[in-house]
């Protein structure tokens, strides 16, 4: 509002910015693996923040402006996803406009009234500016992602902190460069530094095209004892999705929530070892002993693959006595055993069997958490995390 009635200042600057910001946001990007990212939109904003001079000129635009900039080509950029039917776009932009005002509010009003001078205290306030900035974009991403989940917003705000020492400090320190670039040489600096981004933002989609491989090889194996006829179709990627769902529900951490899909997906791989099938791959039904077998070479198997090391260990453990497995392998056995439970007499009857084996074969923790994640019903989603950047 503040901006309408006063009008735009430094029109050559707002387009300059404006239009590397809308090309930053239109990048936008996720894959598997990878966190949702606009790398380049985001150290657009910040640097349009951050910005003091221009070629040597003071700049005049302030908080209100730098606000109105972003959240226009923000919006802009965003177009693109939002008619595909994206998700996220609204968290996105809220966080964006939210996390830039916070830098430019801190900075703005200091520089415009020349409080600032050059020096190692700039430098030393820069970098707690920065640091502030990350800290305030992790803590919006964990609450939106916890308002529209449910999920626990400790472990997705400990998620959020982790990306901060990778592309978030890259995002924070090109944002900062940018911004001092331009108050020497002028705006020739903006696509100079824009670059490095771009050139990071094309390794990361390698990359994730390398986690996506490795994912459809894991599904592609878990597929194995479905097309052999000892599991039921589907049965395997049920087990997935709703052991996601329930480790998140529980506190996992995204790096063990995706061990915790690999090993759910191969959880049923040891029974090819099976001379005669188990009806309807039901193992929930066998002796200890046998079962243990089974996971036992299930987790061999495993290791044969290439998978990591924790993997395999929860396929090994998942039949082990209660107390002695770890999380993840608790989880896989109470999901597992549920639907298998749920295929002979029904969600509520086999959910009721879980409680009632809580004493010992079942934790009683994964149990609650299981029921409280088929309260939300099957539109709840598995895998809530979205990004930095």
């Amino acid at each position: 509002m503040l901006t309408c009635v006063d009008g735009l200042k430094e029109g050559t600057i707002v387009l300059a910015f404006g239009t590397l910001i809308a090309v930053g946001e239109a990048l936008r990007w996720s894959g598997p693996g990878v966190r949702d990212m606009a790398p380049l939109g985001a150290a657009g904003s910040l640097a349009y923040a951050l910005l003091g001079d221009d070629a040597g000129s003071p700049t005049g635009h302030g908080v209100a402006q730098v606000v109105a900039v972003v959240a226009v080509a923000s919006l802009l950029g965003n177009v693109p996803h939002i008619a595909r039917g994206r998700s996220g776009a609204v968290d996105h932009l809220v966080r964006r406009v939210l996390s830039v005002g916070f830098a430019a509010l801190c900075f703005q009003p200091l520089v415009n009234r020349g409080l600032l001078a050059d020096g190692p205290g700039y430098a030393v306030l820069l970098l707690a500016l920065l640091v502030l900035t990350a800290l305030c974009d992790a803590v919006l991403a964990a609450a939106l992602q916890h308002a529209r989940t449910g999920w626990p917003y400790g472990p997705l705000l400990r998620d959020e902190l982790r990306a901060v020492p990778g592309i978030g400090s890259a995002v924070c320190a090109t944002g900062a460069v940018t911004a001092l670039a331009v108050a020497v040489v002028g705006l020739w600096a903006l696509p100079l530094f824009s670059v490095p981004l771009l050139l990071t933002q094309v390794a990361l989609r390698r990359y994730a095209a390398v986690r996506a491989t490795y994912r459809q090889t894991i599904a592609s194996l878990a597929r194995a004892t479905e097309i052999a006829g000892y599991t039921p179709a589907g049965h395997a990627h049920r087990v997935a999705a709703l052991c996601q769902a329930v480790g998140r529900e529980l506190g996992l951490t995204e790096p063990e929530s995706t061990v915790l899909e690999y090993a759910a997906l191969m959880h049923d791989i040891g029974q090819l070892s099976l001379v005669d099938p188990v009806p309807e791959g039901a193992t929930s039904g066998l002796p200890p002993e046998e079962q243990r077998r089974i996971a036992l070479l299930g987790g061999a198997v495993v290791r044969q693959t290439g998978a990591s090391a924790q993997v395999a260990a929860v396929v090994e453990r998942q039949a082990d006595p209660g107390p002695q497995q770890p999380r993840a392998a608790r989880i896989v056995r109470v999901v597992n055993a549920y639907e298998e439970k749920a295929r002979a007499s029904g969600p509520l009857n086999a959910l009721e069997e879980l409680r009632l084996g809580t004493g010992g074969e079942y934790a009683p923790e994964v149990v609650a958490a299981l029921a409280r994640v088929l309260s939300r019903g099957p539109s709840h989603p598995a895998r809530p995390w979205v990004t930095h950047g």
